[in-house]
This record gives structure tokens, sequence and C-alpha cells, in this order.
């Protein structure tokens, strides 16, 4: 399994999932004009992300469930 392509990528994209989550949390403690101006957008890009790596887990199953 680890040597998949498909479950790299899908461990990636969760991988990626939790740096944007950090980031929005990062930029809701610093709070001020910085959390203004990013925290909507990191919020949306986390959910892109999610959707994304549901999409690729889901697609991971189908193909090699058995």
């Amino acid at each position: 399994m680890m040597q998949d392509p498909l479950f790299i990528i899908a461990a990636i994209a969760c991988l990626a999932v939790v740096a944007v989550l950090l980031f929005g949390i990062g930029s809701f403690a610093k709070g001020g004009d910085f959390n203004k101006k990013y925290a909507n957008k990191a919020m949306r890009w986390r959910i892109i992300a999610q959707f994304a790596a549901v999409l690729l887990i889901l697609l991971f199953v189908w193909l090699r469930g058995e």
C-alpha cells in the first residue's frame, strides 16, 4: 500500500489539509489585521483541500477495495 501512487497522493492531500488548518489557526491566534485579511481565505483553502483529500481517499478505497 505504501508503494501505491494514489495512496501517496491522498496522504499528501491530507497533509496539505493539516498545513492549511494550522495556518488558519495561527492567523486566528495572531489576530489583528493579519487575521482579518487571511482568516476567511485560509478556511476556504482548507475546505477545498479537504474536499480534494476526501475525494482522493474515496477514489483509493473504490479502486483498491476488494
